[in-house]
């Protein structure tokens, strides 16, 4: 029985289900029971059941330690429902799972949910970022195309443009950016970063391109306070005012104000009303729309990659809604100190500070429109990491502003100059950011291109050799010579043999004379 990461991809909340489902029945003990004096064999008791289930998923990377043993009831339930199990009568579906000591077996059907293929994957919407292939091939080789050289094409390009127009009577007019040509910018960019960082094909598999709404990007990034919050510009959007004051109270418990009651259990009384208002929300603060996204960043949270997840985490709470994004920047925050206080009375009396954070908030920040099988055990493992790295994680990703804003400045630099020879003036069209990172090729593809840019950098190299005319003549017969007897194919193909009586003969190299051994005529 092995575990293996479930790594982002479209549909990976059904991949997670069938991995759990396939660990639980590959390793499950299966024993012989005996219940009202009958002998039932290959089944399990419900207690045994949740002991071992519960140690896998605490063990399974895919979502750590944070899980509790209620959880894995939960889970369980949903098993007897979707008849992974059912009791050692048959009965399922509308049976009750109990944490006792009722037995349950297997069905022999495959309870594995079906995946549907990928040409029922929806692909990307017009006017997004284009579909791209994955960072890796199975034969791990990779295939470059930067930003960088499109930026130096591009910087040719107008060279190529000024010297045109050079001597002219005309001064350069300047490219305008509308509105819609910044906000695409923003959007293109942000989602490209995200996508190479998720190591999809396509982000059209994990996300709906039609609720990336790039002004919400622009606000979250740029209309923060001193301490990196969302500010909101309609006020009546933001946390009642009695809902701030009862998040502060928790957060700087006991020193936030002197004149709040002091009666036991006040503590409690005001995280019961912090927590009743989030659930009251219409929709998770991650919101429906970004459901699949979020779930697929889960894939990202192992220990090696845990820098990824938290950059692949700043991208996607840039598109939430602000309201969402500054909900939850103040929830996170609260949460935080709250674990952190060692001065906080106990909040629950059989739960840990830090356990009752996770497991309190976890619906309302992660959760599907359609119930999906695993939201709980998913979202405690989110809000768990959210909360270990709550300020890297909602902090403005500097980086990617500059990257934007040196874009916008590019752009706004580029001359528009006459064009053609028929009198009028056009613009020139210099278009937005086209970022493609690589393309999955084969090996065999591989080492034929690279053959190809060999020889073409070589047969390069030989015009090079024949036409420069700061060379001089006996240093380019020496070159040459040398390369004809490196490169005689590519030497040949660019001088014939007709032409080439004129050009330098090559010796043949001396034989190598062997050296016969010298025997002494001494004794």
């Amino acid at each position: 029985m092995s575990s293996h990461v479930i790594t982002p991809g479209p549909y990976r909340a059904t991949k997670l289900w069938n991995e759990v489902t396939r660990l639980f029945r590959a390793g499950m003990p299966l024993k012989k029971h005996r219940q009202n004096f009958r002998h039932h064999s290959s089944c399990f008791t419900a207690n045994a059941a949740v002991d071992w289930l519960h140690q896998l998923l605490r063990n399974n990377s895919n979502f750590g330690p944070d899980v509790t043993r209620q959880q894995t009831v939960q889970l369980l339930k949903k098993f007897l429902k979707n008849h992974v199990i059912e009791d050692v009568k048959g009965r399922w579906g509308t049976e009750e799972f109990e944490d006792n000591n009722g037995l349950y077996r297997f069905p022999s059907t495959s309870p594995l949910k079906p995946i549907p293929c990928p040409s029922q994957v929806p692909g990307s919407i017009p006017g997004s970022v284009k579909k791209k292939h994955s960072f890796r091939d199975k034969d791990g080789f990779f295939k470059f195309r930067t930003i960088r050289k499109q930026e130096k094409d591009a910087q040719t390009q107008v060279k190529e443009l000024l010297c045109i127009s050079e001597g002219a009577e005309h001064t350069s007019q300047r490219r305008e950016l509308t509105v819609e040509d910044e906000h695409t910018i923003w959007k293109d960019i942000t989602l490209t970063h995200l996508q190479r960082i998720l190591g999809v094909a396509s982000l059209g598999e994990v996300l709906d391109y039609h609720f990336v709404n790039p002004q919400n990007i622009i606000h979250n990034m740029t209309k923060v306070n001193k301490h990196g919050v969302v500010t909101l510009d309609d006020k009546t959007n933001d946390l009642p005012h009695w809902v701030l004051s009862a998040m502060k109270s928790l957060a700087n418990w006991p020193k936030y104000d002197s004149a709040q009651p002091s009666y036991p259990g006040f503590e409690r009384d005001v995280f019961k009303t912090v927590s009743d208002y989030f659930y009251s929300l219409p929709q998770p603060l991650l919101t429906y729309e970004l459901y699949e996204l979020f779930i697929n960043v889960l894939g990202l949270l192992q220990p090696q990659c845990e820098r990824m997840a938290i950059e692949a985490l700043q991208l996607c709470t840039l598109l939430l809604p602000p309201t969402s994004r500054r909900k939850l920047q103040l929830l996170m925050r609260m949460m935080s100190r709250i674990s952190q206080n060692v001065d906080m009375p106990r909040l629950h009396p059989a739960i840990g500070t830090r356990t009752l954070m996770v497991h309190t908030f976890s619906g309302c920040v992660l959760g599907s429109a359609e119930e999906c099988d695993l939201d709980e055990l998913l979202a405690t493992r989110l809000v768990s990491f959210f909360m270990d790295h709550q300020q890297s994680i909602l902090s403005v990703p500097e980086y990617l502003l500059t990257a934007i804003g040196d874009h916008i400045r590019y752009l706004r630099t580029v001359p528009i100059g006459p064009v053609g020879d028929v009198g009028g003036e056009e613009e020139v069209s210099v278009p937005l950011p086209i970022y493609a990172f690589c393309r999955q090729i084969s090996g065999a593809e591989f080492e034929q291109q690279k053959i190809e840019s060999l020889q073409q950098a070589m047969e390069e190299l030989l015009e090079t050799l024949l036409t420069d005319q700061n060379m001089s003549e006996k240093d380019r017969r020496k070159k040459l010579k040398q390369f004809q007897k490196q490169y005689p194919d590519i030497y040949s193909r660019r001088v014939p043999a007709t032409d080439q009586k004129n050009k330098p003969k090559i010796k043949p190299p001396l034989l190598s004379i062997k050296k016969t051994k010298v025997f002494s005529i001494r004794n």
